[in-house]
């Protein structure tokens, strides 16, 4: 099935969002979070079918059946969690939700707690809504246990939450959110067990909401790693918003279309209050999309992180052999976190176009030294991309 990634369409003249920065340009777009693969056939034809039909009114998401079963199926079956369907709110992305998040639980003045690096609609989130952004930065966790803020070996090292960072902060009274990325967004790294608990534990002491953004869960790449929603803990189920989508992993992020799981009625019922007016309902293609993605593509979706796991070695491999430039392998999306801080340059992503890549900016994350490679592309657009950056 490697053949279905390996050909994929021409994006240069479809308007595509990542092909548009640099066109006219030798350089290779590696920047927006959407993979250059052709959907799931499966998907396609759903698409097709309601376009055959040839109506595009109004579909209220509460009332569709089909997407709201398949997100049920899905989470049972991939994640281990039984979910009630009236648990589900429905978002145009989770961009917005996590902004709604915001408008639900905080009051103006309020702080909002971030992990960082972080992508930069979530950075700009408690701005946007009058709050006041605390950064939660990361640290390495080497495998011997030991705990630096740089890389010291790239074996078996990850990055994790300061946690002493999260405790002290959230003991702020004004602190009323916590808003992060898992898998993590740049990084790449998954929570485990522990660390969940340990995040309970800080929100739940504190009265802090967690809104976990787990739009990269079902692109866990490393053996033995496995994703935990924050909502089926027991500790986090009445204290959190999970956000989920199926546009990351089946490449339908321009359908816009994902989905709040939120068990606590109280909670759901702000978070749906706070988006009334303002948040529109997901779209008729959209929810055919998701539907056909969480009960069609179980064999795509293996495939897909097969290949991205060879792609992700790729990248691990040639990055750590290239002077001035070290990363850690991700459990999981398809991004690259490169630290690019033994170039010696001044400006590190003016470094990369001029070689002819054009990355993710560090500096829109937040850290100027690094930069983020997107590798859910072809076996040889991801050669060409990495043999301009040795070059």
């Amino acid at each position: 099935m490697s053949t279905l990634f390996d050909n994929t369409p021409p994006r240069k003249d479809t308007f595509s969002f990542k092909w548009q920065k640099y066109k006219g340009k030798d350089v290779i777009p590696a920047w927006v979070a959407d993979t250059e693969f052709r959907c799931a056939q499966p998907i396609l034809d759903a698409i097709s079918g309601y376009v055959e039909h040839g109506n595009m009114g109004y579909i209220l998401p509460a009332h569709h059946e089909g997407a709201i079963q398949a997100v049920v199926r899905w989470l049972r079956d991939k994640h281990h969690w039984d979910i009630q369907p009236e648990w589900l709110v429905w978002t145009p992305g989770v961009v917005p939700a996590f902004n709604v998040a915001c408008k639900a639980y905080c009051e103006p003045g309020d702080k909002v707690l971030i992990q960082t690096p972080n992508y930069p609609p979530l950075l700009a989130a408690p701005k946007l809504n009058g709050l006041e952004r605390v950064d939660i930065g990361t640290v390495i966790q080497h495998a011997n246990g030991d705990i630096s803020e740089t890389i010291n070996d790239v074996e078996g090292a990850r990055y994790t939450l300061d946690f002493d960072a999260l405790e002290r902060e959230a003991a702020d009274p004004r602190c009323k959110l916590f808003i992060l990325c898992n898998p993590m967004n740049p990084v790449g790294s998954v929570l485990s067990k522990e660390e969940l608990a340990r995040i309970a534990d800080i929100c739940n002491a504190n009265n802090v909401k967690l809104c976990s953004d787990e739009i990269h869960c079902d692109l866990i790449l490393e053996d033995g790693k496995q994703h935990i929603p924050a909502g089926r803990e027991a500790m986090l189920a009445e204290n959190s918003v999970t956000l989920m989508a199926a546009s990351k992993t089946f490449n339908v992020a321009g359908l816009g279309t994902s989905f709040a799981i939120i068990p606590n009625r109280q909670l759901r019922q702000a978070f749906t209050n706070a988006a009334a007016g303002i948040v529109p309902w997901v779209t008729v293609l959209g929810l055919a999309a998701t539907e056909a993605a969480f009960t069609q593509c179980d064999d795509w979706h293996q495939a897909q992180r097969e290949y991205l796991r060879e792609n992700r070695d790729m990248v691990f491999n040639t990055i750590n052999n290239i002077d001035g430039l070290r990363m850690l392998k991700a459990d999981a999306t398809f991004l690259a976190w490169v630290d690019a801080s033994g170039l010696g340059v001044e400006n590190v992503q003016l470094w990369a176009e001029e070689k002819g890549v054009g990355p993710s900016p560090g500096i829109d994350f937040h850290k100027a030294d690094h930069f983020r490679i997107n590798f859910g592309c072809s076996k040889a657009m991801l050669q060409d991309i990495l043999q301009r950056l040795a070059s």
